[in-house]
């Protein structure tokens, strides 16, 4: 087999999703409307088979891509397989309330081509490819957070477009200096050559590099956009975006962390630190207050990135870092999804006070909703309290031991907004000022508990949510075995 092919097999499933992302282009311009369905079930097919060829490909050895430049391992691998699946669930997602859409099949392909980059984040091993990556998965994105061109999706996008562009900038500014420093922008020869360079040069471009990543991973200072957007996005967009472009974003910093700058005196450990320790604090802070769910999921998924990032912090032969890592990645990708599926199956119900009263009309929405909103706390025996537990443990190897004081308070405090959320669902005395068989309340039929917009189908919905739930207690309760395979040589 010669390189070029080799280099092709191990790029198989970035192939289908791109394959499937021209696909559904060209079908979508010569389907009739009433068809448009076919292109998101196209896309459903090409994320399953991407999940199965990424599972197939883990069983190998590690090996690189195109003269080094990606790298297929099992950071990769596990970002490969909760990329593309979580992309199938919010495909999912997006079947129901794109029904008859006039832009349906858009939605599927700019879908597909974000994740695409979200796969290039992940895997890749050069700052050329990181920079092409970054790019992939923010332009179909902003796209998509104004996708219902309205007033609040068209402020979304234009605040997320505006920060992407300013911090992508400075990004390509990091990559130059580093470049400059490193001769080179392959990261096995950044790791040789970095530790040599100018420690300002260097230092320069690992703040303006992180500075970027943080946008991708709604990491402070990156943030700001996150909380707007998924609110005025659709739903399905508000899964995505808290999900996807943050696994290919912190699966890519742990890359960074563990090739080339694991020898280097640019301070990376401390900076990811700090950065870590401001992303849960701020958005645990922020979440207090929150009464739109979407918002508050949003603050949430920034405190969450803060507990992922610890084990980059920590990253290094010999650490406890990688396997914690990736198996928090699967936890929480599940359970944060789980959640938006319950508010894609409730689509008019955009405040806490809503969900008043969800236990007796929804029954197994409030189950789900419980699981998935105590799963993002961190409760057994759920995948993320293991997750939590082992990036603890790599935190406090690695020498962090007041970095996991600190995430170990920010979980207790996070334990406020989640109950506060939880608590209505399980409150059947009706709201002060509801009336007889108005479950919602004063507010009326837009913020009671299971109303929905006419025309919405949300079947698909709270079959994915119900599957989450139970999926991230599965994994929480299959976590041996799992952690035993996520650890491994990182290629090249």
């Amino acid at each position: 087999m010669t390189p070029m092919e080799r280099s092709l097999v191990e790029l198989v499933p970035e192939a289908l999703l791109a394959a499937g992302a021209v696909a559904g282009l060209l079908l979508g311009s010569w389907l009739p409307r009433r068809r448009q369905w076919l292109v998101g079930a196209l896309a459903c097919a090409v994320c399953g088979a991407g999940a199965v060829a990424a599972a197939v490909l883990a069983t190998g050895p590690p090996a690189t891509a195109f003269s080094g430049s990606f790298a297929a391992d099992p950071v990769t691998g596990t970002a490969r397989i909760v990329i593309l699946g979580s992309t199938l669930l919010v495909s999912l997602l997006g079947l129901g309330p794109l029904h008859g859409h006039p832009r349906q099949s858009e939605f599927f392909v700019l879908l597909q081509l974000a994740a695409l980059g979200a796969l290039m984040l992940a895997g890749a091993q050069d700052l050329l490819l990181l920079a092409a990556a970054y790019l992939l998965a923010s332009v179909p994105s902003y796209v998509l957070a104004g996708f219902r061109k309205d007033g609040p999706g068209t402020e979304a996008a234009l605040k997320y477009y505006v920060v992407g562009a300013l911090l992508g900038l400075l990004m390509l500014a990091g990559i130059t200096l580093l470049y400059a420093a490193g001769r080179g922008s392959a990261y096995p020869l950044l790791r040789t050559e970095l530790p040599d360079a100018p420690a300002g040069l260097t230092a320069a471009g690992t703040v303006l590099l992180l500075a970027g990543m943080a946008f991708k991973a709604a990491a402070v200072p990156g943030h700001y956009w996150l909380p707007d957007a998924v609110q005025g996005s659709t739903a399905p967009v508000g899964a995505f975006l808290t999900t996807v472009p943050k696994i290919g974003a912190v699966a890519a910093l742990y890359r960074l962390a563990a090739v080339p700058f694991s020898g280097t005196s640019a301070g990376w450990p401390e900076l990811v630190a700090v950065l870590s320790a401001a992303s849960m604090t701020l958005g645990n802070l922020a979440a207090f207050f929150q009464r739109d769910v979407r918002r508050l999921l949003a603050y949430s998924s920034i405190s969450q990135v803060g507990y992922l990032l610890m084990p980059v912090a920590v990253a290094g032969p010999g650490s406890l870092a990688q396997p914690a890592l990736l198996f928090y990645l699967a936890a929480y990708a599940l359970t944060n999804l789980g959640a938006f599926a319950v508010v894609c199956a409730l689509p008019a119900i955009r405040t806490i006070d809503g969900y008043h009263g969800l236990a007796r009309h929804r029954p197994v929405l409030a189950v789900s909703l419980t699981v998935c909103l105590l799963g993002l706390l961190g409760t057994p025996p759920t995948a993320v309290f293991l997750g939590k537990l082992e990036v603890f443990g790599a935190a406090l190897d690695g020498g962090l031991g007041w970095l996991m004081v600190l995430a170990a308070v920010n979980t207790l405090a996070s334990l406020f907004y989640y109950l506060r959320w939880i608590a209505p669902v399980f409150a059947f005395a009706p709201p002060s000022g509801a009336g007889a068989g108005e479950p919602g309340g004063a507010d009326g039929p837009d913020d009671g508990a299971g109303a929905f917009s006419p025309g919405e189908r949300t079947a698909p919905a709270a079959a994915v949510a119900g599957a989450a739930a139970g999926l991230s207690v599965l994994l929480g309760l299959a976590a041996g075995p799992l952690l035993a395979v996520l650890d491994g040589p990182l290629a090249g």
